[in-house]
């Protein structure tokens, strides 16, 4: 393994155990402090490119356009597919909604929303009276600001995974193949919550092995749009909208049959399915040109095995 990419795993991987230990030894996933240390376990990727940045001492400038902190060489297309990004994300988390119930493997219950009123009552809650008003509120603000509010955070994320990691993977691999193993990077780092059972609460820890199927599928999309555009923005919203509208979906549930996360909506087996199929038509149809590495990315010789 090169330098910079053991500086960036290391890093990376490292802190997110040290952020998210204290849910290990008290209160778990229910913890008061799980969402902030989750948040802040999603900086420890950009601590790792800035660990790389300063052991290869590249100008600040230059490191930036690598790794896909400008617009790239085409505003247009970014700005096009950020937009798409972040309407398309809510429409594919939505679509998932619809087939899982059209195909039996969620109840929807939009009549009396039964399973949001359950959530509010678990978080001590009393839910109001014009609950549809409020949850279609949720809803319009999820999509139209959830990008905003969670941008600086998933950022954090993104310009690790792709924004550095991706382009060093391709340096010695092809595309799909860079796209498929940052993906299992990207699922294997979020261990130290799924092993917990973290998206889901059904399978414990084995939700940490099914988290990188679903890893895998986003992040080709993601990956996608980095690699469209030499930006990371268009999936830095991507990442945030999903963020912001996959949980809130699956409350349109009936409270009675929950819904099993490891089938229905987008992190489970239906929207793996769109994702495949979104994935696929996007390489094959909109063909993506490999970005210049960041500086440490390159091949280094080498007397043996790495």
């Amino acid at each position: 393994m090169k330098r910079p990419l053991l500086i960036f795993i290391v890093l990376a991987f490292g802190l997110s155990w040290a952020a998210v230990l204290p849910l290990w030894f008290g209160g778990g996933l229910g913890s008061p402090s799980m969402l902030g240390l989750a948040m802040l376990m999603m900086f420890t990727p950009t601590v790792g490119v800035l660990g790389v940045w300063a052991a290869t001492r590249t100008p600040w400038r230059e490191w930036a356009r690598q790794t896909g902190l400008t617009f790239g060489d085409n505003r247009r297309r970014t700005l096009l597919l950020l937009l798409g990004a972040w309407l398309g994300v809510p429409l594919m988390v939505f679509l998932a909604i619809g087939v899982s119930a059209a195909v039996g493997l969620l109840s929807v219950d939009l009549d009396q929303l039964s399973l949001m009123r359950a959530a509010l009552r678990a978080q001590g809650v009393e839910a109001p009276a014009d609950l549809g008003t409020v949850a279609v509120t949720q809803v319009v603000l999820a999509v139209v600001m959830g990008p905003v509010i969670n941008a600086i955070p998933v950022l954090g994320e993104e310009w690790g995974w792709r924004g550095w990691l991706l382009p060093r993977l391709m340096s010695t691999n092809g595309t799909v193949a860079a796209l498929l193993l940052s993906g299992v990077i990207w699922g294997l780092w979020h261990a130290p919550l799924t092993l917990l059972g973290y998206n889901y609460p059904r399978l414990g820890s084995w939700a940490a092995l099914v988290f990188i199927g679903f890893c895998v599928l986003a992040g080709v999309i993601f990956g996608w749009l980095r690699l469209r555009t030499g930006s990371v923005w268009p999936a830095v919203v991507a990442h945030a909208s999903l963020n912001a509208v996959a949980g809130l979906a699956l409350q349109f549930g009936d409270a009675a049959k929950p819904p099993n996360e490891a089938l229905a909506g987008v992190t489970g087996l239906v929207g793996w399915v769109l994702m495949a199929l979104l994935g696929t038509a996007l390489l094959r149809f909109f063909p993506i040109r490999p970005p210049q590495p960041a500086a440490g990315a390159a091949l280094e010789p080498s007397a043996g095995p790495s």
